[in-house]
């Protein structure tokens, strides 16, 4: 049956990366209707040990489409698949890190028991080392779920994947399977749908969908999408089916995957929850050697919201460069805007309706503070006011409270109150600054005359750290705007070193390009190392550190040490027993342009604190 309108020796082993540049060089249903087993995480071995990393915020999802001309009569071939699995088994433990592959229906030609067979037994390589679905399509079935047998249901039903410990189980007719993954720390359903699914498969999906409300969900079935050549998807009919009365209503759907039809595409509808459903087309049969079992990478990154998206061919990549003909050449990858791609997901928001992130409670002060916490600064304290004159704590009790003054210029607003905050804050508040020049305004806040960090040499070391957020937009020129310092000209602590005498002695500040700049005048000689950052993204909370080992000073950035830190010697900061400030940075002891964007907690230690201790990572345990 052929889909009119398109429809339808051992290698060299190469790894991930060698893969890449190589690339780069070449150009509603009862609950009794589940098979019962347990959802859990899948992390068997491969055949060669590797295990997926499930905590690790990357991982692949494999999907792998028609395979039919693979397993077409006597002209079956399953010497690319071979590969293909044996590709995947390899980077299930390797930098892929792929949690689980779905075949997207079509496994075989005409479906025949010689077919299916042989397909049953390829896949087997898959069977307890890397979790896995396949689904059924029109050359595998015909008719809807209620068909009754077929070898296909006798191959890949349920009897194969019950001992699998990602699968959640199947319709009664045994066409239709749910499947759970652990990935990212978190657990995906994926819902394998036969490609003609009936009125009762589809209440089944609703019912799986329903008795796990908080897992993101992918659905993958055979015919949901057709393209043009322009690589632009439109709903096919069975998949408008599904849309109306599956996809669209529930918002944990955010991907859908067929095959069936070439050319690949891909399009992004909205469901009733106004939010982005990715349909994409997958099938690469009309392709040199039917497609060669290509597979497609989507390389989810829950750091960088971004789903990344690879296709190429195993078989070919695996050959002797010198040894692949044209057509193996030109298979290896495809590389157009509808098989390598990226997407921009915001994983945390996408998920928030139905999977709100766990976010850390706040902690008390006891928790953050120790005997070697010089001062510790929060803004949630009940009543606290933010008016000329108010005091804000120092938790340490060592007498270091902040005293709000306001500079010329500027009005209530200058400076608020403010929920937001770093997650990993143990105070869930903030101060909102809007400083800024010409003219100049801002607000500071200060220590008393007699506090003692006015006058600490930090000989032995120290850690400041503090929570920030730049506003986006990002408006205005706030070029050189200070987030800290030590009041005190420079010249007058005898340091001559620098770029003047009448700049402070220690301060942190944003350049124009929103690099942050520490300099710091050490107590021991004159020299006065600067450090600077990466240019500071807007919108974002990040948590900054300046550690002191009493030799050098190391600027960390939400647990990354920056690349500029200058490695000569600073053993202490050569205070003057005057103030330190909160929110700008004076010249010659006067105050004008303050900071622009949101403060929260501050900590001063007086020993070099470890990664692991810092503010966002817990609390003190002794």
């Amino acid at each position: 049956m052929f889909k009119a309108a398109r429809s339808c020796g051992r290698p060299t082993i190469v790894t991930a990366v060698e893969r890449r540049n190589l690339l780069r060089a070449a150009a509603v249903a009862p609950a009794a209707a589940l098979i019962p087993t347990p959802a859990l995480a899948y992390d068997a071995s491969s055949k060669n040990g590797g295990r997926s990393d499930s905590a690790s915020p990357r991982f692949a999802l494999a999907v792998l489409p028609d395979t039919q001309y693979l397993f077409d009569a006597d002209s079956a071939d399953p010497a690319p698949l071979r590969e293909t699995f044996d590709f995947l088994l390899r980077e299930r433990g390797g930098e892929d890190n792929v949690a689980f592959m779905t075949h997207l229906g079509d496994v075989t030609e005409h479906g025949t028991e010689q077919e299916i067979a042989l397909a049953g037994q390829t896949f087997k390589a898959l069977d307890g080392k890397l979790p896995y679905s396949v689904l059924g399509g029109n050359h595998d079935v015909s008719g809807d779920d209620q068909r009754g047998s077929t070898p296909y249901l006798k191959t890949f039903g349920p009897s194969r994947f019950k001992h699998q410990p990602s699968f959640l189980g199947a319709t009664a007719d045994g066409y239709n399977s749910a499947h759970v993954f652990k990935a990212a720390g978190r657990q995906w359903l994926v819902l394998a749908l036969d490609w003609r699914i009936s009125d009762q498969g589809i209440a089944w999906a609703q019912g799986v969908l329903t008795a796990h409300p908080t897992l993101p969900a992918i659905v993958t079935t055979h015919d949901i999408a057709f393209a043009d050549d322009n690589g632009q998807a439109y709903l096919s009919d069975n998949g408008r089916r599904l849309w109306d009365h599956l996809i669209k209503a529930n918002d944990q759907v955010f991907l859908a995957l067929g095959g069936h039809y070439w050319p690949p595409g891909r399009t992004v509808l909205k469901n009733d929850a106004g939010h982005d459903v990715h349909v994409h087309i997958t099938n690469y049969q009309d392709r040199y050697y039917g497609g060669a079992a290509m597979i497609r990478l989507y390389h989810f990154d829950l750091e960088r919201n971004r789903v990344d998206v690879e296709t190429f061919a195993p078989w070919f990549l695996a050959r002797d460069p010198a040894r692949r003909t044209p057509l193996e050449a030109e298979t290896i990858e495809l590389t157009s805007d509808v098989n390598r791609f990226s997407l921009d997901v915001d994983f945390d928001e996408r998920f928030a309706a139905f999977a709100p992130p766990a976010l850390p409670k706040p902690r008390p002060a006891a928790q953050v503070v120790d005997r070697h916490t010089v001062a510790y600064w929060r803004f949630d304290q009940a009543g606290q006011s933010v008016a000329d004159g108010a005091q804000v704590k120092d938790w340490t009790g060592k007498g270091n409270d902040l005293t709000v003054r306001r500079l010329a210029n500027s009005t209530a607003e200058t400076l608020t109150l403010a929920a937001d905050h770093h997650e990993g804050a143990p105070a869930h508040a903030s101060l909102k600054f809007d400083g800024g020049k010409n003219p100049d305004r801002g607000a500071i806040l200060q220590t008393g005359p007699n506090a003692p960090v006015n006058s600490m040499k930090f000989l032995g070391g120290y850690t400041i750290e503090l929570f920030m957020k730049l506003p986006d937009p990002y408006e205005g020129d706030h070029s050189w705007m200070g987030v800290f310092s030590w009041e005190g000209r420079s010249g007058d602590a005898g340091k001559h070193a620098g770029y003047s005498e009448t700049e402070t002695t220690c301060s942190m500040n944003v350049t124009g390009e929103r690099f942050l700049q520490y300099n710091v005048y050490a107590q021991v000689g004159d020299v006065n190392p600067t450090a600077w950052s990466h240019a500071l993204p807007t919108g974002v909370w990040q948590h900054v550190a300046i550690v002191n080992d009493g030799k050098r000073s190391v600027v960390w950035v939400d647990g990354s040490r920056i690349a500029r830190n200058p490695s000569r010697i600073t053993q202490g900061i050569a205070t003057l027993g005057r103030p330190f400030t909160l929110g700008a940075n004076s010249d010659n002891l006067s105050y004008g342009q303050g900071f622009y964007g949101w403060i929260g907690d501050v900590r001063i230690s007086d020993r070099a604190l470890k990664p692991s201790e810092f503010l966002p990572n817990g609390h003190f345990t002794s």
